[in-house]
């Protein structure tokens, strides 16, 4: 991981649940990234649910992204 990359982290399948409904979405309404972005953690599959920290101001950004090919 670069310094200046933010953090992704694979959701597991009770927090993407969760996500979901707290959001009333559906999977395929996240935006994606692909399964080739060497900024994924390893181990993660096409339909696994990755939450990305940014931090600006110092302030904690979460953004949200659904693995695809």
């Amino acid at each position: 991981m670069h310094l200046l990359q933010p953090k992704h982290i694979k959701l597991k399948a009770e927090e993407t649940d969760k996500l979901l409904a707290e959001y009333n979405i559906s999977l395929s309404q996240l935006p994606k990234i692909k399964i080739t972005d060497p900024a994924l953690p390893e181990g993660c599959e096409i339909g696994d649910v990755i939450r990305i920290e940014r931090t600006s101001d110092g302030k904690k950004g979460f953004y949200f992204r659904v693995v695809s090919v």
